[in-house]
């Protein structure tokens, strides 16, 4: 992960965020970091950005409960980014951006799909069993033009 170098993040982002031609704020992300690689030795890249990924949609519950007017839908935003830094302390995957994620910078968006937001309401107050039913469901990809059209709860 150099300086200049781009790398795929997994930003944990709300729904109200993500908007055509806006950018994303800065925070922590997360992606493919070398200490992943040496926690995971035998996963491929592509095991690796999934675990990435996940870990995304758990911060982005996280931001749910930190805003209790965002749809209740957990949102990972795709992008590459250069300059994002390895944060091990704060988990393998972890990176800090430099930057606000600016709109040709965005790869695709993964969201709940509408039905789940049940469960997102019951897990971003706690419930671990509505957690625990999250960890079964696929976030669906969006290309960046569907940015408006992402279904909404």
């Amino acid at each position: 992960m150099g300086q200049n170098e781009s790398v795929r993040v997994y930003l944990p982002a709300t729904l109200d965020e993500v908007r055509p031609g806006a950018d994303l704020p800065a925070r922590q992300a997360h992606a493919v970091t070398p200490a992943l690689r040496q926690a995971l030795p035998d996963a491929d890249d592509e095991g690796r950005e999934y675990v990435a990924q996940l870990t995304a949609a758990d911060a982005a519950l996280a931001l749910l409960t930190a805003d209790p007017d965002a749809p209740r839908l957990r949102v990972v935003v795709a992008a590459d980014v250069a300059g994002a830094r390895p944060t091990p302390d704060a988990g393998p995957t972890t990176v800090v951006l430099p930057g606000p994620v600016t709109p040709d910078q965005l790869a695709c968006l993964l969201v709940d799909e509408p039905q789940a937001a049940a469960d997102v309401a019951a897990a971003a107050n706690g419930d671990h069993t509505a957690a625990d039913r999250l960890d079964e469901r696929d976030l669906l990809w969006y290309d960046v033009s569907e940015i408006g059209f992402v279904p909404r709860p």
